[in-house]
């Protein structure tokens, strides 16, 4: 019975915890703290069991529940009716461990949160929930409910818990990602007006001969279908996000709390980079096709504007911020491919980049909870009081700039080999993204670790238990997938086989 109703467990598990803070007092902030982080484990349990039970020679969907939940009622005594769909993939089964892991090392990095614990993390854990919903449901309904979830939580854990501006930030956070949102809703109901149904599956189906439409004259489904599918890609281009719909990101990751920006930029960035394989690539392969030279351009512009302007940044948390936004640009690149090799770069760098982000942004909020700045102009030296802390940024800026043996190499060349394949003048110009991101790299560390050293950081403490488990946990599996990247094609190369034979690739 478990392993049936297992995506279930996983997605509402850590409601459990959230139930459970309900009964403590807000002034035992020690308890909710604990059972906060443990709300986080039982999904990551789950996962795991999942992980090892999955069977990565099955190209269809695997662990699918399917009950019927509610109709809409319709004129003529007819309806259209909704289910409750859960399943996993080789698309959406790394993604899901992805999110289960980092939301288990988010809540210990929720160290730094100082009050309001039982509010914080019973929005935390709504949070991983939305997350995980996310990538695990079969219906468009239940997708959209799940990502509505995400865009309230984290508006209110932005809002409340963030810095200097944190109101003004979750405002527009809102503002941007509820836009997508309207954009989806708008695809999602041309969707069911148009096939009558919202599960995926019979998508699927129906949209490979789209002409069979009930409601369609031949003649309209191209049009049609492109409307639709340019209210899907605009959505999920805020999502991920592309230029020129970044700059709420980038005061996410400035503002937002250190446990929520892991979780954003490791994990919520990615369900932009899903969504487009999931219901572009899968269900709109001629429109992809088409769009394949826009898309690579796009990414282009994302990985050298992002690489560009993480050099000339002053503050720690802008370089990472801006390199986000080129990272997700070797997503589009890998998408734009259309074909097997760059889809693999860019589920990858989707992971790999998760893993990265999050090791990154929980090394700059140790950092700032020490020195109370990220200033690249007040550090320095830093390496001589705090070696262990510092020897894991450079740890985690090697793999940002992709150094062979590192997650950030293996994504990177996959991505780029595909693209090369198809559109090689522009992965060519691509390149120069490379250099830049190795250059803004270095010059952060360096100019953090080494150099002369103000006598106020002479006596800074180095790295507690607590900030060493997660970062060691990130940065093992940064290696692992570096050095035996196995661990990751093998569950998702029969996925992406099909999704890839949809493109012609």
């Amino acid at each position: 019975m478990l392993i049936k109703t297992l995506p279930s467990w996983i997605v509402f598990s850590p409601l459990l915890g959230a139930a459970v803070i309900l009964f403590f007092p807000r002034e035992k902030s020690g308890w909710i703290r604990r059972i906060g982080w443990l709300g986080t484990l039982p999904p990551l349990l789950f996962s795991l069991f999942l992980y090892a039970r999955f069977d990565a020679g099955i190209q269809g969907v695997q662990f699918g529940q399917n009950i019927p939940w509610f109709s809409i009622p319709l004129p003529q005594g007819k309806s259209w009716p909704i289910a409750y769909q859960l399943g996993v993939d080789g698309l959406s089964m790394p993604l899901m461990l992805l999110a289960a892991l980092i939301a288990s090392l988010a809540a210990i990095a929720s160290l730094y949160i100082k009050e309001r614990h039982k509010e914080y993390f019973l929005l935390f854990l709504l949070l991983e929930m939305g997350t995980l919903g996310v990538f695990l449901a079969r219906n468009l309904f239940l997708f959209f409910l799940f990502f509505e979830v995400t865009l309230v939580a984290m508006f209110f854990l932005i809002g409340i818990w963030g810095y200097v501006h944190r109101e003004k930030t979750a405002n527009q956070f809102l503002l941007y990602n509820g836009l997508g949102s309207a954009f989806m809703l708008i695809g999602f109901l041309g969707i069911l007006a148009l096939f009558q149904t919202l599960d995926f599956n019979q998508l699927q189906a129906v949209l490979s001969d789209p002409r069979t439409s009930p409601l369609l004259e031949q003649g309209m489904v191209n049009r049609l279908m492109w409307g639709i599918f340019l209210c899907l890609a605009l959505a999920f281009a805020i999502k991920l996000p592309i230029f020129p719909f970044h700059t709420w990101m980038l005061k996410v990751h400035t503002e937002a709390p250190p446990a929520v920006v892991m979780i954003h930029a490791g994990v919520l960035l990615k369900m932009g980079a899903y969504g487009m394989i999931r219901f572009g690539v899968e269900l709109f392969p001629e429109q992809v096709k088409a769009s394949a030279s826009v898309l690579a351009l796009l990414g282009l512009v994302n990985i050298l504007y992002g690489a560009v302007l993480a050099f000339t940044q002053k503050d720690l948390k802008r370089v990472l911020a801006y390199s986000s936004v080129s990272h997700m640009g070797i997503i589009l690149f890998g998408i734009a491919s259309l074909n097997l090799v760059g889809l693999q770069g860019a589920v990858f760098q989707a992971v790999s980049h998760g893993f990265i982000a999050a090791l990154l942004f929980f090394f700059v909020a140790s950092l700032h909870e020490r020195m109370r700045t990220t200033m690249i102009a007040e550090l320095g030296g830093l390496a001589r009081s705090m070696p262990v802390l510092m020897g894991i940024f450079l740890a985690g800026g090697l793999a940002l700039l992709g150094l062979p043996g590192t997650s950030g190499f293996i994504s990177e060349f996959l991505a780029f080999l595909g693209l090369f394949e198809s559109q090689p003048v522009v992965a060519a110009v691509g390149t120069i993204g490379l250099v830049l991101t190795a250059v803004y790299s270095l010059r952060a560390v360096l100019s953090t670790s080494f150099g002369p050293i103000s006598e106020r950081w002479q006596n800074l403490r180095d790295i507690r238990w607590a900030e060493a488990g997660p970062m060691l946990v990130l940065l093992s599996l940064i290696l692992l997938i570096g050095v035996w990247p196995a661990t990751l094609e093998a569950p998702i190369q029969t996925t992406l086989q099909l999704i890839a034979a949809r493109i012609g690739g």
